[in-house]
């Protein structure tokens, strides 16, 4: 009985000291690099009221919950805090003295992305082990915090800052560096409440008169949020050349006008459609680009929109801590990246020329430099100021668009019917194919003609009875419809779909300005004989560029190989290419030399280009367009098509809307003028 009396005493004694051990063993597994380890992924994951939690009792005194947790929410939230990692290795401990509690000393490294770039720093984070007030507690290790855990360097009562800096928007200039979009000076008009007391109502009326908007739009401004009785309420902006108008308004008590900065288009209309605008965003352009806010600008038409990402450039972001004394330190910065410079192989007074060349007709033109396909320059016409548009009513500009010549339509984008300026094109095809000769002659003996009955009551019609058989030079001096539309019924609509083809029809073309491509016809095939015929004269359902036609005439100048058209200096390289022989050099010399006639012929359609000051090649068109049927009436669009055969430099295509009535051949008389200028 006493033997295991002992044995019942040992084994307590041997249980009392093992579950002293394991107490021991718990104790010593809550480690400060263990508790911070805890904080460290409540850090990381934004949980900031968990990490409250695990403070010193003497941070929590100095620092309420609601301060802790709001300030690190509006500091991350504000500067856009992700990835955040923090990681940590060495741990000193050290025995407190006294009453003091034990401490311990992590150093550990902080990185996190910021809306102004990547934050890194190291700093001592301090664990102090707190006994707690209720007996039977154990100690436990808290996070003695400061505000160098949100910042290097930051101080209780530091400010964090955020300054963006706004870039200068990059200019457009031309082939000499001529400003063609700029930062330049505006009027902005606006009115002061306060100085219009007691006369509100004729004053808004006469501003309402001289700006051209309605009172409602005004009060709009003044009834804004914002608006204070003294503070300056701007309500339009005008131009800087508009200084009789300025000179009325600043007449009108109440009114003042400000100098600032804006968009500024030195060349006006000359480059509307070209160059485009800007304007301020809405809400929709917030929402589908990102990096935008209420207030910025953004491209919205031509080469503004089509590089708005090149010319805005990068706002500059900056954050740091302000002392109480204004002094600030910065945490990090993203330097600001101004918009980069686009320069244009455009010629801004060449454009400007080409431009008055329309002297108000509507029509599209093109000039280039048919040996380095440099785009010297393009316009649409009637075009619009973008200085006048960028602040002009929703009513101003809705009247615009009611115009009936449409200057809001940018022409030179879009297809046309070219009528015979497509023959040269026919004509090649069908000598490479074989179908011709250039002295294959063809007996027409009438001005109207039909491949047979089946045709119904549809005939072919020619301009021009020469009373003789008539060749293939004579069919391109004289522009003989009839002539063509035989050839390529022999040639067949294969024949003809694969040169057209071979000449970039149905394609993209290789310009960075978007257009729309050219089209044989609707389907891509010439499904009948008389589609084909028409086709073949550049009727039917054919659509043409102006851009892609110019490239396509380069061929006759450059022995056969067809340029590929470039806007921007960026891009110049020598012997650009789009279509290499896409006709043979034969081919394209025998061409080239009945376009020459076709100005110096007596009986040519060209022969109004005929000049003693520059020899020009060339070949007209009259495209017929609205006609629903034959014999019923529609509307002609001139075309002419011209290059200097001398110094092969410059090559136009110009075609202008509804030439019926202009008396005489406008169109090479006006390109005519044009080449005589720049000779």
């Amino acid at each position: 009985m006493g033997k295991f009396r002992l044995v019942f005493v040992l084994l307590l004694v041997a249980l009392f000291i093992a579950g002293c051990k394991d107490k021991e063993k718990e104790t010593e597994e809550i480690k400060p690099d263990d508790v911070f380890g805890q904080y460290v992924q409540l850090w990381e994951e934004h949980k900031f009221k968990d990490m409250y939690e695990m403070l010193t009792d003497e941070v929590k005194v100095e620092l309420p919950e609601e301060e802790f947790v709001g300030r690190y929410e509006k500091i991350y939230q504000d500067l856009e805090v992700n990835n955040l990692k923090i990681t940590f290795d060495s741990v000193a401990i050290e025995k407190g003295e006294e009453d003091a509690p034990e401490k311990a000393t992590i150093t550990f490294q902080i990185s996190m992305d910021t809306i102004a770039g990547k934050v890194e720093y190291q700093h001592d984070a301090i664990l102090l082990k707190e006994t707690p007030e209720e007996e039977g507690e154990e100690a436990t290790w808290k996070i003695a915090w400061d505000h160098e855990y949100i910042f290097d360097g930051m101080k209780p009562e530091d400010k964090v800052g955020l300054e963006y800096i706004e870039p200068e928007r990059g200019e457009i200039v031309d082939r000499n560096g001529k400003a063609l979009a700029t930062t330049g000076e505006v009027n902005e008009v606006g009115l002061v409440p306060q100085w219009m007391e007691g006369n509100e109502e004729e004053i808004k009326s006469q501003v309402s008169e001289l700006l051209g908007m309605s009172v409602e739009a005004i009060d709009a401004h003044l009834n804004a949020s914002w608006v204070q009785p003294h503070y300056f309420v701007p309500i339009k902006r005008i131009l800087p050349d508009e200084e009789e108008l300025a000179a009325k308004l600043m007449s009108i008590p109440g009114v003042q006008i400000n100098k600032v900065k804006s968009r500024f288009y030195p060349y006006g209309e000359a480059f509307g459609h070209l160059v485009g605008y800007v304007d301020e965003v809405t809400q929709e352009d917030i929402e589908k680009n990102e990096g935008y806010k209420a207030g910025d600008v953004i491209g919205k038409r031509g080469l503004e929109q089509l590089f708005e990402e090149r010319l805005r450039g990068e706002r500059g972001v900056r954050i740091y801590l302000e002392k109480p004394d204004g002094v600030q330190l910065d945490v990090v910065e993203t330097p600001v990246k101004n918009g980069d410079t686009i320069q244009l192989t455009i010629d801004a007074d060449m454009q400007v020329s080409l431009l008055n060349s329309f002297n108000g007709r509507a029509g599209t033109a093109i000039a280039i430099h048919p040996k380095s396909g440099e785009t010297l320059a393009i316009v649409s016409s009637p075009s619009y100021d973008p200085n006048a548009y960028m602040f002009m009513t929703g009513s101003e500009r809705q009247k615009l668009a009611d115009d009936p010549l449409q200057p809001l339509i940018n022409r030179f984008v879009n297809v046309h019917v070219p009528g015979s300026s497509i023959k040269p094109l026919t004509a090649s095809i069908a000598l490479e194919d074989g179908t011709i000769t250039p002295t294959t002659t063809r007996d027409i003996k009438t001005k109207r003609w039909q491949k047979d009955s089946s045709w119904g009551g549809y005939h072919v019609t020619r301009v021009t009875d020469p009373g003789r058989p008539v060749d293939l030079k004579d069919a391109i001096v004289l522009s003989d419809n009839i002539y063509f539309a035989q050839t390529a019924l022999e040639m067949g609509a294969d024949t003809l779909i694969e040169g057209l083809k071979k000449f970039g029809f149905t394609e993209d073309i290789p310009f960075i300005y978007p257009l729309e491509d050219s089209q044989i016809s609707n389907s891509g095939n010439l499904t009948n004989d008389i589609l084909l015929a028409d086709t073949s004269y550049g009727q039917g359902e054919m659509q043409v560029n102006i851009v892609h036609l110019a490239a396509a005439f380069t061929t006759f100048v450059n022995e056969g190989n067809m340029i590929k058209p470039i806007l921007l200096k960026e891009e110049e390289e020598p012997n650009q290419i789009w279509k290499e022989k896409v006709i043979s050099k034969k081919t394209a010399e025998t061409i080239a030399g009945f376009l020459r006639q076709v100005v110096t012929d007596p009986e040519g359609t060209g022969r109004a280009a005929n000049s003693s000051k520059v020899p020009l090649a060339g070949k007209t068109g009259t495209a017929e367009v609205g006609k629903m049927e034959q014999n019923t009436e529609g509307s002609e669009n001139g075309w002419f098509v011209a290059y200097n055969t001398d110094k092969e430099d410059l090559l136009v295509v110009m075609t202008m809307e509804n030439t019926q009535d202009a008396g005489g051949p406008v169109v090479v008389e006006a390109v005519r003028a044009f080449f005589e200028q720049w000779r």
